[in-house]
Protein backbone atom coordinates (compact mmCIF):
# COMPACT_ATOMS: atom_id res chain seq x y z
CA UNK A 1 0.00 0.00 0.00
CA UNK A 2 1.34 3.45 -0.63
CA UNK A 3 0.48 6.42 1.37
CA UNK A 4 1.50 10.07 0.69
CA UNK A 5 4.27 10.88 2.15
CA UNK A 6 3.39 12.40 5.13
CA UNK A 7 5.61 15.33 6.93
CA UNK A 8 7.32 13.67 9.28
CA UNK A 9 8.65 15.68 11.45
CA UNK A 10 7.17 14.32 14.99
CA UNK A 11 6.20 11.24 17.24
CA UNK A 12 2.69 11.96 16.38
CA UNK A 13 3.38 11.88 12.56
CA UNK A 14 5.00 8.72 12.94
CA UNK A 15 1.98 7.70 15.27
CA UNK A 16 -0.44 8.93 12.13
CA UNK A 17 1.55 7.19 9.24
CA UNK A 18 1.26 3.84 11.39
CA UNK A 19 -2.75 4.17 12.48
CA UNK A 20 -3.14 4.89 8.97
CA UNK A 21 -1.08 2.09 7.16
CA UNK A 22 -4.01 -0.77 7.29
CA UNK A 23 -1.47 -3.51 7.03
CA UNK A 24 0.99 -1.99 9.83
CA UNK A 25 -1.87 -1.25 11.77
CA UNK A 26 -3.54 -4.54 12.30
CA UNK A 27 -0.13 -6.38 13.05
CA UNK A 28 -0.19 -3.64 16.22
CA UNK A 29 -3.80 -5.09 16.60
CA UNK A 30 -2.37 -8.40 16.77
CA UNK A 31 0.64 -7.76 19.25
CA UNK A 32 -2.50 -5.77 21.26
CA UNK A 33 -3.94 -9.22 21.36
CA UNK A 34 -1.41 -10.67 23.43
CA UNK A 35 -2.51 -8.73 26.94
CA UNK A 36 1.22 -8.86 27.72
CA UNK A 37 2.54 -6.05 30.02
CA UNK A 38 4.23 -2.98 28.24
CA UNK A 39 4.08 -4.65 25.29
CA UNK A 40 5.53 -2.88 21.56
CA UNK A 41 6.49 -3.88 18.12
CA UNK A 42 10.09 -2.24 18.41
CA UNK A 43 13.60 -1.48 16.12
CA UNK A 44 12.96 -2.65 12.26
CA UNK A 45 9.09 -2.25 12.23
CA UNK A 46 8.88 1.41 12.84
CA UNK A 47 12.05 2.31 11.65
CA UNK A 48 12.04 0.90 8.00
CA UNK A 49 9.13 2.37 7.42
CA UNK A 50 9.98 5.78 8.05
CA UNK A 51 13.30 5.12 5.83
CA UNK A 52 11.43 3.60 3.24
CA UNK A 53 9.24 6.80 3.07
CA UNK A 54 11.41 9.23 3.45
CA UNK A 55 13.11 7.52 0.45
CA UNK A 56 9.91 7.39 -1.86
CA UNK A 57 9.47 4.18 -1.78
CA UNK A 58 5.79 2.29 -0.84
CA UNK A 59 5.20 0.64 2.45
CA UNK A 60 5.08 -3.17 2.31
CA UNK A 61 4.40 -4.78 4.99
CA UNK A 62 5.30 -7.96 4.11
CA UNK A 63 8.52 -7.04 3.20
CA UNK A 64 9.49 -6.71 6.62
CA UNK A 65 12.26 -8.99 7.62
CA UNK A 66 11.46 -9.64 11.08
CA UNK A 67 8.88 -8.49 13.32
CA UNK A 68 10.46 -7.74 17.11
CA UNK A 69 7.88 -7.85 20.11
CA UNK A 70 9.24 -6.94 23.00
CA UNK A 71 7.64 -6.78 26.31
CA UNK A 72 8.58 -6.42 30.67
CA UNK A 73 7.38 -9.11 32.43
CA UNK A 74 9.40 -10.54 35.13
CA UNK A 75 7.06 -13.07 36.98
CA UNK A 76 7.40 -14.92 33.64
CA UNK A 77 10.47 -14.63 31.83
CA UNK A 78 11.36 -17.97 30.15
CA UNK A 79 12.40 -18.72 26.34
CA UNK A 80 9.66 -21.22 26.17
CA UNK A 81 6.91 -18.74 26.31
CA UNK A 82 8.46 -16.71 24.20
CA UNK A 83 7.95 -19.23 21.63
CA UNK A 84 4.77 -19.90 22.61
CA UNK A 85 4.05 -16.48 21.86
CA UNK A 86 5.58 -16.65 18.69
CA UNK A 87 3.69 -19.63 17.72
CA UNK A 88 0.65 -17.93 18.50
CA UNK A 89 1.44 -14.58 16.32
CA UNK A 90 2.40 -17.18 13.39
CA UNK A 91 -1.24 -18.18 13.62
CA UNK A 92 -2.59 -14.63 13.63
CA UNK A 93 -0.22 -13.98 10.71
CA UNK A 94 1.53 -16.42 8.95
CA UNK A 95 4.51 -15.91 6.68
CA UNK A 96 6.15 -13.39 8.46
CA UNK A 97 9.40 -13.42 11.05
CA UNK A 98 7.75 -12.67 14.94
CA UNK A 99 10.18 -12.69 17.32
CA UNK A 100 9.26 -12.46 21.01
CA UNK A 101 11.46 -11.27 23.83
CA UNK A 102 10.63 -10.83 27.40
CA UNK A 103 13.24 -7.91 28.06
CA UNK A 104 12.97 -9.32 31.68
CA UNK A 105 15.90 -11.24 30.78
CA UNK A 106 17.58 -9.83 28.07
CA UNK A 107 19.75 -7.59 30.16
CA UNK A 108 21.68 -10.83 30.99
CA UNK A 109 22.62 -11.56 27.00
CA UNK A 110 23.54 -7.88 26.87
CA UNK A 111 25.87 -6.94 30.24
CA UNK A 112 23.39 -4.29 31.68
CA UNK A 113 21.61 -3.90 34.56
CA UNK A 114 18.19 -4.95 34.53
CA UNK A 115 15.85 -3.43 32.70
CA UNK A 116 12.82 -1.22 34.63
CA UNK A 117 10.68 -1.25 31.75
CA UNK A 118 10.40 -1.83 28.27
CA UNK A 119 11.44 1.66 27.29
CA UNK A 120 14.60 1.23 29.35
CA UNK A 121 15.21 -1.79 27.74
CA UNK A 122 14.90 -0.07 24.14
CA UNK A 123 17.26 2.94 25.44
CA UNK A 124 19.90 0.04 25.79
CA UNK A 125 19.67 -1.21 22.10
CA UNK A 126 22.45 -0.46 19.98
CA UNK A 127 21.48 2.76 17.80
CA UNK A 128 19.46 5.98 17.99
CA UNK A 129 17.27 4.90 14.85
CA UNK A 130 16.44 1.42 16.22
CA UNK A 131 16.13 2.67 19.79
CA UNK A 132 12.43 2.85 18.94
CA UNK A 133 8.66 1.29 19.19
CA UNK A 134 5.06 1.23 18.57
CA UNK A 135 2.11 -0.81 20.40
CA UNK A 136 -1.77 -0.11 19.86
CA UNK A 137 -4.27 0.51 22.75
CA UNK A 138 -8.11 0.18 22.01
CA UNK A 139 -6.49 1.03 18.08
CA UNK A 140 -4.68 4.44 18.77
CA UNK A 141 -0.84 4.25 18.41
CA UNK A 142 1.94 5.08 20.77
CA UNK A 143 5.55 5.42 19.73
CA UNK A 144 8.33 5.42 22.44
CA UNK A 145 11.31 7.04 21.41
CA UNK A 146 14.29 6.82 24.54
CA UNK A 147 16.52 9.07 22.32
CA UNK A 148 14.33 11.07 20.43
CA UNK A 149 13.74 10.65 16.43
CA UNK A 150 15.93 13.10 15.34
CA UNK A 151 18.56 10.34 13.68
CA UNK A 152 15.59 8.55 12.35
CA UNK A 153 13.74 10.91 10.51
CA UNK A 154 17.10 12.55 9.90
CA UNK A 155 18.30 9.49 8.37
CA UNK A 156 21.20 9.32 10.82
CA UNK A 157 22.71 5.77 12.10
CA UNK A 158 24.95 6.00 15.45
CA UNK A 159 25.57 4.15 18.34
CA UNK A 160 23.36 4.76 21.60
CA UNK A 161 24.93 5.84 24.81
CA UNK A 162 24.69 2.48 25.81
CA UNK A 163 26.92 1.16 23.25
CA UNK A 164 29.93 3.76 23.23
CA UNK A 165 31.78 0.67 24.88
CA UNK A 166 29.97 -1.66 22.76
CA UNK A 167 31.15 -0.26 19.55
CA UNK A 168 32.40 -3.38 17.66
CA UNK A 169 29.29 -4.88 18.40
CA UNK A 170 28.07 -1.93 16.52
CA UNK A 171 29.98 -1.91 13.27
CA UNK A 172 29.82 -5.63 12.76
CA UNK A 173 25.73 -4.83 13.17
CA UNK A 174 26.11 -2.12 10.41
CA UNK A 175 27.99 -4.82 8.11
CA UNK A 176 25.51 -7.30 8.52
CA UNK A 177 22.61 -5.16 8.24
CA UNK A 178 23.90 -3.55 5.16
CA UNK A 179 21.61 -0.73 5.61
CA UNK A 180 23.67 2.25 3.74
CA UNK A 181 22.65 -0.64 0.44
CA UNK A 182 18.72 -0.52 1.04
CA UNK A 183 18.57 3.16 1.67
CA UNK A 184 21.62 5.19 0.12
CA UNK A 185 20.60 8.41 1.63
CA UNK A 186 21.71 7.36 5.60
CA UNK A 187 24.32 8.65 7.31
CA UNK A 188 26.55 6.31 9.19
CA UNK A 189 28.45 7.78 12.58
CA UNK A 190 31.31 6.20 14.56
CA UNK A 191 29.99 7.54 18.16
CA UNK A 192 27.35 8.35 20.01
CA UNK A 193 25.41 12.01 20.24
CA UNK A 194 27.21 13.91 23.01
Amino acid sequence: MHLAAPRLCDIASIQYLLEAHADLHALLAHVESLNLPDCWIGAGFVRNTIWDVLHGRAIDASQLSDIDVVYLDPAEANEERDAALERRLQVLKPGLSWQVRNQARMHHRNGDAPYRSTLDAIAHWPETATALAARAIRGRVEVIAPHGIEDLIGLIVRPTPAFAHKLPIYWERIKIKQWAARWPRLTILATPRK
